[in-house]
């Protein structure tokens, strides 16, 4: 019974979670990179003009973004670029300046731009070139990034930088190397040992690949470096269930389904939006914790009335405190949602009966056959409550 309502769990969650955590790329929530992740160049555009003698002087637009003053920077190296196009130096400060500045599309065009001017003149900057890759990952131009990342976190003698193996590992990931990824994300912590980027990715990564263990391990190292990633709090709760589902004995299972419940209240102490709720009262029904799951459970169904599965754990909660109105009015809501979830009508089915509404409970469990005619439990319900049927 508890693998069945498992399995409804991780389904409807594990999908959403690998939603967003898939996109746990460099714009929001969870891993935007390493701390270093613009640091080798993003504000420091090198020296001094990169390509020849500029016709047009471009100090004032470099000395502009060492201040930090982005916007007058960018305005100045775009004045030096409409009228020189060539300037290859223009192209490449107003690049720095829209990386700083978060503008990635922008700043990726830009240092394209710059970095074709600087290879057709022959003199190449290795600067440019590693703000491009990391302008192109930013902007999701994973494809075009990752040569650009091979070469810069392989140059002979050559100690790579912790952020650009980040951005490499990004890029593999995000274009299906996820052996070449995993082991770029092993050299950033070995490089950073607390680098929670790489350990949410590693986490992953061995999570997709069922070594549970490794995930948790992972995991949980990138909570402790973060403990603001909800990411990462969300992959471990779902890591928690699905060990505690194949543990060996019952002891095992109950410490994961209790592991499963602090590291979910950790994920809603960050996030109270209807999955994460959904997520963290599933755990706490696992972790036999139905009393505070109802408020969070409730909360899902608020927030997202047409959930099913936050009904019907609502429903098994509201049940397992034998409330069973309550849960009669959640379970009701859930099946007509969920219409073909027989487990639904088990559990109304259940409500009824304890409810001493024979002829309701074996309406349900009958409609409960009907979507699986082979399971036995049902079989054996219906037949127990038939006789007090009217």
């Amino acid at each position: 019974m508890k693998k069945a309502l498992l399995l409804i769990a991780i389904v409807a969650f594990l999908s959403n979670a690998h939603a967003q955590s898939g996109a746990v790329r460099p714009r929001r929530v969870s891993p935007t990179g390493s701390s270093n992740a613009t640091g080798a160049s993003a504000n420091n555009a090198s020296s001094a003009p990169t390509v020849g003698a500029p016709r047009l002087d471009t100090t004032r637009a470099y000395t502009l973004l060492q201040q930090k003053q982005y916007e007058a920077a960018l305005a100045e190296a775009r004045r030096i670029t409409v009228a020189d196009p060539q300037n290859a130096e223009a192209w490449k400060i107003a690049g720095f300046a829209e990386l700083s500045l978060k503008r990635f599309k922008e700043a990726a065009d830009d240092l394209q731009r710059a970095y074709d001017l600087q290879r057709a003149a022959g003199e190449e900057d290795v600067n440019t070139r590693d703000a491009l890759a990391q302008a192109l990952v930013r902007s999701e131009q994973f494809e075009k990034a990752l040569p650009l990342l091979v070469a810069a976190t392989t140059r002979p003698g050559v100690r790579p930088d912790a952020g650009l193996l980040y951005y490499r590992g990004l890029a593999e990931f995000r274009t299906g190397k996820i052996d070449e990824a995993r082991r770029s994300f092993e050299e950033v912590i070995k490089l950073e040992p607390r680098n929670s980027a790489a350990l949410f990715y590693l986490g992953r990564i061995a999570q997709d690949k069922k070594d549970l263990n490794t995930a948790i391990t992972m995991l949980n190292r990138a909570t402790q470096s973060d403990p603001q990633l909800a990411e990462a709090w969300t992959l471990l709760t779902v890591a928690y269930l699905q060990r505690a589902s194949s543990a060996a004995n019952e002891t095992q299972a109950k410490a994961d389904y209790a592991n499963a419940a602090r590291a979910g209240e950790s994920l809603y102490r960050l996030k109270t939006d209807a999955a994460s709720a959904l997520l963290y009262g599933q755990a706490l029904i696992y972790a036999e914790q139905y009393a505070r799951a109802v408020p969070v459970l409730e909360r899902a169904t608020n927030l997202n009335a047409q959930d099913g599965t936050a009904f019907y754990f609502l429903g098994i909660a509201q049940s397992r405190l034998k409330n069973f109105p309550q849960a009669i009015v959640a379970l009701e809501r859930a099946a007509t949602i969920s219409t073909n979830d027989a487990n639904i009508y088990r559990e109304l089915g259940y409500a009824y009966e304890a409810s001493k509404q024979y002829a309701k409970a074996l309406a349900a469990y009958e409609k409960g056959l009907s979507i699986a005619p082979n399971d036995a439990d049902l079989k054996e319900s219906a037949e127990r409550v038939r006789p007090f049927a009217k």
